[in-house]
């Protein structure tokens, strides 16, 4: 292998790297892209608003949200829920209204018929039959506009109307409120306080720009993104894993109050951003664009 082999265009092999190179200045092929710390948020700050939590909730897959944050998000998706479902209901009575219309149509398309038959066997003579039909026909609108033809006939002046126009048809709504980062139901019952332990007890000022805001309280140690955390859910006491392991998990009970605890007590805490793969787990980022083909 040559020096600066990255750099070498002499070489008879169409390199790993040169193909990489050409694809990304080509605009052609999937870009990937890995995340760094900074693109992946604290472990104390919200989900949503990737800022310090004031008001910390945790979600039972250990995702935390700022209260104010996630309660907008979850009206916000009710509100569009109900208006998909009043979409969906107002289709759903023209639908009806339709079905109706038609079966009313069938209904007067019997009548006549039987009334045509009717007339025609207590005619008295074929030239009385002949004579009436003839009325009939006289009578009768040439119209293509007439009988009803007028809301099935194409009106090139109303787009749902149109010959190439196909009216899109409405499915029903799920009325589940999803989160936005796990995309499991999510329900506001079942989020759980969180309380989080001040490193520094006298000082209750602005926390944004701070690296060691918080601790645990039954260690005493720094809380931090390279540290895996616990959230108890009866009182929302974020611990180290570690005292999980090594203190809770030998009695199940609660190293504060004393409280019986059981397994789904215990809540993960998702870590923040480390910049090691072996810590987090979503860091890449993939951006599809079209293939060249030969």
């Amino acid at each position: 292998m040559t020096r600066h082999s990255k750099n070498c265009t002499a070489s008879s092999v169409y390199s790993y790297h040169e193909k990489k190179k050409d694809a990304k200045s080509s605009g052609y092929g999937s870009l990937k892209l890995r995340y760094g710390k900074d693109g992946v948020k604290d472990f104390d700050c919200c989900s949503l608003s990737l800022h310090p939590c004031r008001n910390p909730v945790v979600t039972p897959d250990g995702i935390l949200f700022d209260k104010e944050s996630i309660l907008e998000y979850i009206i916000s998706k009710k509100n569009e829920i109900s208006r998909k479902i009043k979409e969906y209901e107002k289709q759903c009575k023209k639908e009806q209204a339709e079905i109706e219309e038609i079966g009313e149509a069938e209904h007067r398309s019997r009548i006549e018929k039987f009334l045509k038959t009717e007339g025609a066997v207590a005619s008295a003579s074929q030239a009385a039959q002949g004579s009436s039909t003839s009325d009939t026909n006289k009578g009768a609108s040439v119209s293509n506009m007439a009988a009803g033809k007028d809301k099935k006939l194409p009106s090139f002046w109303i787009p749902s109307l149109t010959p190439s126009s196909k009216e899109t048809k409405l499915q029903k709504p799920d009325k589940t409120v999803f989160c936005p980062i796990s995309g499991k139901p999510l329900r506001v019952k079942d989020l759980v306080d969180v309380k989080f332990t001040l490193a520094d007890p006298e000082d209750k000022g602005l926390l944004d720009g701070r690296r060691d805001r918080y601790k645990c309280p039954v260690t005493g140690d720094i809380l931090r993104n390279n540290i895996t955390c616990a959230i108890l859910r009866q009182t929302g006491h974020v611990v180290t894993l570690d005292c999980i392991e090594k203190l809770v998990k030998k009695d199940m009970l609660h190293p504060i109050t004393g409280a019986k605890l059981v397994d789904k007590d215990i809540i993960v805490l998702q870590r923040g951003g480390t910049g090691f793969s072996a810590a987090n787990e979503q860091l890449s980022s993939v951006k599809a664009r079209p293939v060249l083909q030969a």
